[in-house]
């Protein structure tokens, strides 16, 4: 049987900026490392390679040197060739290189670990000729080209090793301005398409864009979370659903990151993992969040500031969610998705939540384990 040849790329700096707060990681790594932030990306491309270990004796993995990849793939157990001498400061320009050297090998697929700066780093280079597939490590992942979680994305590989019939489409590569993210507007814009794998189980959704219209509806969900809210802390997510309850309150709202209040008053705006930690330390929580349209994450995605500590810290049943109707029935009965970073605290927040879609108007509707969402 030939070997398996995959193309492996990780971007070290990808994700930096989304526990810390600053939204994006484009030209503010170097911010991201002293405010604490803690390199994520090997570790997703840890969880998509460990669905392939079992097939290592199959699989050459051909990368560049170092942190984008020979030292994790080592470590795992794999055949690895080395193609780049990367430096030990990575920038997007070693991002090219190296897929410029990948595209002088006959890959089979080429499987790279980072957020929508990744993939237009790899979109600048690679051809049309080579089918590409992202592990989501990025604070922004608008882009089509990615898995739904770093399990799922190892998952496509395997079905690849095992010779099942994949057909392959063209997805869009979407990238944002992350100056004007920071503002808390959103600039999307689509920079062209690469060829992955069609697998729906498995890659996600272009995130839908726009704001919600429809005010009456929000305002109505407002009320209904209003009335929930007690003496405890609130953890108020990003999303302009979340950013209806804080309209309605009068509060200004942070629609990019996260805030926090009590008692209807704003204790604090746009805060960081480690603030999150600190201010709710010993203290009753609750978290309102909503999902991403089109894509139906509620964490792991644009809201990395709330970690799997703090998760923890709130529990299961203080987790309020918060859509309109319209939002949920776009996900066409694919269930909502847990991608905190934590795999066993995935496991523990699946299961069916009762979801806010208006003033005392609620629907059950289930979050999947993202390791097993291809199967609900």
């Amino acid at each position: 049987m030939s070997q398996f040849r995959l193309g492996l790329i990780i971007n070290p700096l990808a994700g930096l900026g989304g526990s810390v707060g600053l939204k994006g990681s484009d030209g503010v790594a170097e911010l991201a490392l002293e405010k604490g932030a803690v390199p994520q990306s090997h570790l997703r491309m840890a969880q998509a390679l460990q669905v392939i270990l079992p097939y290592h004796d199959r699989i050459e993995i051909v990368t560049g040197s170092g942190a984008m990849g020979e030292t994790l793939a080592r470590d795992m157990g794999f055949n690895v060739r080395v193609v780049y001498q990367a430096p030990a400061d990575t920038a997007a320009q070693d991002t090219q290189a190296l897929v410029s050297q990948l595209l002088n090998e006959t890959l089979d697929l080429l499987l790279f670990a980072g957020g929508d700066g990744t993939a237009r780093d790899v979109f600048a280079v690679a051809d049309d000729n080579i089918p590409v597939l992202g592990v989501p490590a990025g604070v922004k992942i608008h882009s089509g080209v990615y898995g739904i979680t770093p399990h799922a994305s190892g998952m496509v590989v395997k079905m690849l090793l095992e010779g099942d019939l994949v057909s392959l489409m063209s997805a869009d590569v979407m990238d944002i301005d992350e100056a004007a993210f920071r503002t808390g507007i959103v600039k999307a814009k689509c920079f062209g398409e690469m060829l992955v794998p069609a697998e729906p189980r498995y890659v996600q959704a272009v995130k839908m864009g726009g704001k919600e219209t429809d005010e009456l509806v929000l305002a109505d969900i407002a009320a209904d979370a209003i009335e929930q809210m007690e003496d405890e802390l609130i953890i108020m997510g990003s999303g302009s659903t979340v950013a209806a309850v804080m309209a309605e309150l009068g509060l200004e709202n942070t629609l990019l990151g996260v805030d926090l209040i009590q008692q209807t008053q704003l204790l604090a705006s746009d805060l960081s993992a480690s603030e999150l930690l600190e201010l709710t330390y010993n203290q009753p929580v609750k978290l309102f969040i909503t999902l991403i349209g089109g894509q139906g994450h509620i964490l792991g995605r644009g809201n990395q500031q709330l970690s799997p500590a703090l998760i923890k810290r709130v529990g299961k049943h203080n987790i309020v969610i918060l859509a309109t109707k319209t939002k949920l029935k776009a996900l066409e009965g694919r269930p909502l998705i847990v991608d905190s970073g934590d795999p066993e605290l995935d496991k523990a927040l699946t299961g069916y939540y009762k979801v806010v879609t208006g003033y005392h108007d609620y629907v059950m509707y289930q979050v999947a384990n993202p390791d097993l969402a291809q199967s609900v």
